[in-house]
């Protein structure tokens, strides 16, 4: 005999509306605590949780929901990722700017990228969704979601921030890091240099998301020049200012600072997620595995950018962060001064910072 949760789920395929929407409501806060309720019949329930992404709007944002939670389970992440259909789908709803579930669909997709499988979404082409955007390729649409959609900007209903979580993820792989450091032919720019202007947003998710795609995107070290690059990538004054404050600098420091950092106001604060300013220090660190990297931030005073926030920031991780990097900044090299070959240095450093997500 069925238990009475075990008959509810089955009521997930009816055909009235009402009863698969009163299931959808009471099931919710069972896909977090009995998630096995959802795994019978060979996954029975989230195939119908799949198709119910396409009902009616309170009965699609219930399914979504318990498909967020549901994937933290290998093998329903492996269903979910192998189903072309459904990816489809949620193409589909999160290219749509009048979709009410955009926000629900990112974080499903946040979940899914975990999977090895979709790495698919790199090579992936489908239909041209404009006004969000002219490339057929996924990844391409997803970027234009995030770019242009932000604080609602595209779609009233979203903002599109948990897709960060889905570039730091691809970010991870070589393959990913070639999509984020190449020049897209359909509008001619590379796409970290997309996300740089976001450091700075109000929002915690798409800062941390962006964070960590930039710092991943930086160990491919011979796209260093181009993130360095003032007419490019431009990147050390979005990396910098999170972690600036609002204290001042002698004449002699700030001569030379970058423009973006010199003069900031009194009220100027820092990152308020410590995690995130631990991130933007490694980035840096990565940064710092040319001589041309070094010199660069020794030419733009970094180096005084990251006392200051050692001595403000009450937190052993952003502290010991700053450490490894002053070490590398404030050391001779070789040849210079009596400096010692930094080498095997450099390559303890690396070991230490981690590809994110």
């Amino acid at each position: 005999m069925p238990t009475e949760l075990e008959e509810l789920v089955e009521f997930l395929h009816h055909g009235n509306t009402q009863i698969r929407q009163i299931a959808c409501e009471n099931l919710v806060g069972f896909s977090t605590a009995q998630p096995n309720l959802f795994k019978r019949h060979q996954l029975l329930p989230v195939r119908d949780l799949k198709l119910l992404v396409r009902d009616y709007t309170p009965i699609a944002k219930n399914a979504l929901t318990m498909l967020i939670n549901l994937s933290a389970d290998q093998e329903v992440l492996a269903n979910l990722a192998d189903d072309d259909t459904f990816l489809e789908t949620l193409f589909t709803k999160v290219t749509n700017i009048k979709e009410p579930n955009a926000d629900d669909v990112s974080m499903l997709f946040a979940n899914l990228i975990k999977s090895e499988k979709m790495k698919k979404l790199l090579t992936l082409k489908r239909r041209v969704p404009e006004p969000v955007s002219t490339s057929p390729n996924a990844m391409d649409q997803l970027m234009d979601c995030f770019v242009k959609g932000a604080e609602g900007a595209l779609n009233k209903n979203a903002t599109y921030d948990y897709l960060s979580y889905v570039f730091a993820d691809l970010s991870k792989s070589k393959e990913g890091r070639a999509y984020f450091t190449s020049r897209q032919e359909y509008d001619g720019v590379v796409p970290v240099t997309k996300l740089t202007v976001f450091t700075e947003h109000q929002s915690s998710i798409r800062r941390k998301g962006v964070a960590s795609t930039i710092k991943n995107v930086a160990f491919d070290i011979p796209f260093h020049p181009t993130l360095f690059a003032e007419d490019e990538g431009n990147l050390l004054p979005y990396i910098l200012l999170p972690l600036a404050g609002p204290e001042e600098f002698g004449e002699e420091e700030t001569l030379t600072m970058l423009p973006d950092l010199q003069l900031l106001p009194p009220d100027k604060k820092r990152d308020s997620d410590n995690s995130i300013i631990v991130t933007h220090l490694e980035t840096l660190l990565l940064l710092t595995t040319t001589r041309e990297g070094r010199d660069r931030m020794r030419e733009v005073q970094v180096y005084p950018i990251i006392r200051e926030c050692h001595l403000n920031v009450d937190d052993e991780d952003v502290r010991e962060a700053c450490d490894r990097l002053v070490q590398v900044l404030m050391r001779d090299e070789e040849g210079e001064n009596g400096g010692q070959p930094g080498g095997t240095q450099r390559e303890h450093d690396d070991q230490q910072v981690v590809e994110l997500f």
